[in-house]
């Protein structure tokens, strides 16, 4: 029997990899988590999170911990302008978070949870057997060997967990590249969802006080092999010649670049070694996508990783993974593919553009599909049959009263468990779900404010609705959920 120095090594201490640790912990496994870098890092590419991120932190209280977290209303598709409130909780994203802060509360809740975090280690190599991970590592210390029931690489585009398991990412090569600096004392007018100009695009995101975010896409500047060699300089005189403002006399804080190199992992799971994040998928960073969908990946696996763990789990719940997380970072590649197009293209492009603008500004489906599409909102999961519009999408936030006391939907999913909310009386799910009752909480509310009244909802610990009972169907169904979801009874 093998002897195991952690259920889960993580590999990767960004966004991804922090939420992942705190998700397996909350479900009662062990983490050891590993960064190559020895410190946080303190740049931030990423300057906030979508609206189904903001649900998922509410999930499970982190919310609170970013202090008042401010929404962006309005925003674009491909510069093609977006009221995003026409989905209920539909924002463009949190606004002016950076992605520093953002680890720095991930961070901390993982290690409040018990999560271990080595830093300075860099994976260097694996081998999986049938009951689990044995991975290699270097740090100051020398080589570590460590020994998991899996392995979860959350370690970026170039991901060596990736690499070392032997999993495909293909994908387009890059052909356009944004730049972007972050400087101090020179005042700039905001462009928040950034302006055409001839030859390019600029963006202006105030980060700060007297401090800015400056995008731009430079259609003279030709694609550049190293992107890391840029120079503010160049940014300065790219600037200028965009739109003709001189940034040259401001303190640079940092520059980089990225381009819309676009990639997927051709697996999310192979045998004991998983990927989520970057080292799953990359693309161009556009609508709030990139960090938001590798939290989201966090949160759709961690459970089911520790169940599994547990052994809890049904046979095939690993495999829901690849099956539910796939199709949606696939879509996110075409969506932000199609985005560069609109934005970014040159003139030829300008009749396609007043066309979607067209649809867009005169068809209120099409904003509702854009704006599901950018913010996940709007994500459905095959949890089997029914047709209730409700069954394999996020469950929304709703005021219950539980026990005489007020709560709401996402405070019954902090734990980090499922919930089966018994509504308006007994309808006797407590009882029918009493061999679930390690894994799953059954609560008794009231009846909250709908449209169409329900008796029963079985809301999977990320939020999604696994069943659901129309008000007097009675328990059809409820019994094979659990079991699909949450593996035999007790």
């Amino acid at each position: 029997m093998s002897t195991f120095d952690a259920d889960a090594v993580v590999v990767g201490a960004g966004p991804t990899g922090l939420m992942l640790a705190g998700e397996l912990r909350l479900n009662g496994a062990s983490v050891i988590i590993l960064d190559k870098l020895a410190e946080p890092i303190m740049e931030s590419r990423a300057l906030g999170f979508s609206a189904r991120t903001i649900e998922e932190f509410a999930q499970r209280g982190l919310i609170a911990r970013f202090g008042e977290v401010g929404v962006i209303p309005v925003g674009h598709f491909g510069g093609v302008g977006l009221d995003y409130q026409v989905l209920e909780g539909g924002s463009y994203g949190a606004r002016g978070i950076p992605q520093a802060r953002t680890e720095g509360v991930l961070g901390g809740w993982a290690r409040e949870l018990g999560a271990e975090i080595r830093r300075g280690v860099e994976a260097t190599g694996l081998a999986q057997d049938a009951e689990g991970v044995t991975l290699t590592a270097q740090g100051a210390d020398g080589t570590l060997t460590l020994r998991a029931r899996y392995v979860v690489g959350c370690d970026g585009a170039r991901s060596i967990v990736r690499k070392l398991a032997g999993i495909d990412f293909p994908g387009t090569e890059p052909a356009i590249e944004l730049r972007f600096a972050d400087v101090a004392g020179v005042a700039l007018r905001p462009r928040f969802s950034g302006e055409r100009v001839p030859g390019g695009m600029v963006m202006v995101i105030p980060i700060g006080p007297d401090r800015s975010r400056v995008i731009y896409f430079d259609s003279a500047e030709p694609l550049r092999k190293s992107p890391e060699a840029i120079t503010f300089e160049e940014v300065a005189a790219s600037w200028q010649r965009l739109t003709g403002e001189d940034i040259s006399g401001a303190t640079p804080l940092w520059v980089s670049s990225t381009t819309d190199n676009s990639r997927q992992a051709a697996e999310y799971r192979r045998g004991r070694v998983l990927l989520a994040g970057d080292a799953a998928h990359i693309h161009l960073p556009i609508g709030a996508q990139g960090m938001s969908a590798g939290i989201q990946d966090a949160v759709n696996l961690g459970w089911k990783l520790a169940l599994d763990i547990r052994g809890r789990a049904p046979r095939d719940l690993l495999d829901t993974y690849h099956a539910e997380r796939h199709p949606v970072g696939a879509r996110i590649l075409t969506n932000t593919l199609a985005q560069r197009i609109l934005y970014l293209g040159g003139d030829d492009i300008t009749p396609l553009r007043e066309v979607f603008t067209e649809l867009v500004d005169n068809h209120a489906s099409v904003r509702r599909h854009l704006v599901g599409m950018v913010t996940g909102l709007d994500i459905r999961h095959d949890v089997g049959a029914g047709e209730h519009p409700l069954l394999g999408r996020r469950l929304p936030e709703r005021e219950l009263l539980v026990d005489g006391e007020k709560t709401s939907v996402f405070a019954l999913l902090n734990a980090g468990r499922a919930v089966l909310l018994e509504l308006g009386g007994d309808h006797g799910l407590g009882e029918a779900a009493a061999g679930w009752a390690d894994r799953v909480e059954t609560v008794r509310a009231d009846q909250p404010d709908c449209d169409a009244p329900v008796d029963g909802i079985l809301v999977r610990p990320d939020g999604y609705v696994a069943w659901l009972a129309p008000q007097g169907a009675g328990l059809e169904g409820l019994t094979d959920a659990l079991a699909r979801w949450f593996g035999p009874a007790s």
